[in-house]
């Protein structure tokens, strides 16, 4: 990296989860028993095709980076490829760029990495391409794909790789990084403030500290109100208050909670949904009703993924918990 490059990245004005990013294995918060695995691969010098996959945020690419810098050190720019799958879909990457960056020649190194990220987005004509590279190329060349959903990998490559499952990171972890980038950059934290990022980020470490960048400009202290409104992130009563309502039967009530979130909060539909389904097991209801509140969250998440109407399908699943409620 040049002078030019480190500044950018750790200046004054640089975008945190790019400042902060871990740049060893050893870094990386979370995932212990993954890096470990990884720090063994890496000692013995002896990397198999690797497939990431987990949700966003948790720390994939960080520790693909990490581990071409620990095996190439300050050479690993020339001998690590990063493609984004979902900007380059087609089966021409396949063959054209990965091609002919496997076929080069790296001096003083056994293998160059190949990193597709976002994986699951390539055709399955660009992964049946992409299962023949591998073989032809394994002699000097590995790969690492990483990917939300495993599921929409083929098995052909699948079988090819060790498989390393990220999960959301736990609310220690993400709390311990919060505590390291604020003490770094001088900012308080309230201990409404640091809850409110913790449940704002839901396991994604990107959404956290980014969420810290936003709300740190706001006040002097970084408070419960500035994340909620950075983040355009339901507080858990509000979201209750909205359950509760629907489960009681009233409707007019209930609905006026969603419009509330929705016009008021500026939530999108989608992040109503998530965050319902995320809430139920915290609330005091019994199981029958969190089963069917469940059921409507999932028919509702569906055809609003369908494209359908976010308003329309959220109001119809509060409809249904209230009509079912009076029926009791």
């Amino acid at each position: 990296m040049s002078e030019a490059e480190a500044e950018a990245v750790g200046g004054r004005d640089a975008i945190w989860i790019e400042k902060y990013r871990p740049q060893s294995l050893d870094d990386i918060k979370g995932h212990e028993p993954i890096v470990d695995r990884l720090k063994r691969y890496v000692e013995r010098d002896d990397l198999p095709h690797m497939l990431f996959s987990g949700p966003a945020g948790v720390g994939k690419t960080t520790a693909a980076t990490a581990i071409a810098r620990e095996v190439y050190g300050d050479d690993w720019r020339g001998n690590f490829l990063e493609l984004n799958a979902s900007d380059d879909r087609g089966i021409d990457v396949v063959r054209d760029r990965i091609k002919d960056f496997a076929r080069s020649s790296f001096g003083g190194h056994g293998y160059s990495i190949i990193f597709l990220d976002e994986a699951d987005a390539l055709t399955d004509d660009a992964q049946s391409a992409l299962r023949r590279t591998m073989e032809q190329f394994s002699h000097n060349t590995r790969f690492i794909l990483s990917c939300n959903y495993s599921s929409r990998i083929i098995d052909p490559i699948q079988s090819r790789c060790a498989v390393f499952r990220f999960g959301p990171l736990d609310d220690d972890a993400i709390e311990a990084q919060i505590h390291d980038v604020a003490d770094d950059q001088g900012i308080e934290i309230t201990t409404d403030g640091m809850a409110a990022l913790v449940y704002a980020a839901d396991g994604d470490m990107r959404k956290a500290l980014n969420a810290l960048q936003a709300a740190s400009v706001m006040g002097e202290d970084v408070d419960e109100e500035a994340v909620f409104t950075i983040t355009s992130t339901a507080r858990p009563e509000e979201v209750r208050e909205l359950v509760e309502r629907a489960l009681d039967g009233d409707f007019t009530a209930a609905r006026a909670r969603l419009d509330d979130l929705l016009t008021e909060k500026g939530l999108a539909g989608g992040d109503v949904i998530d965050q319902l389904h995320r809430s139920i097991w915290e609330f005091d209801i019994d199981d029958r009703a969190a089963v069917r509140l469940m059921d409507r969250i999932g028919e509702a998440d569906f055809r609003i993924t369908e494209g359908a109407n976010e308003r329309v399908q959220l109001e119809a699943l509060l409809a249904g918990v209230a009509l079912e409620a009076g029926e009791e």
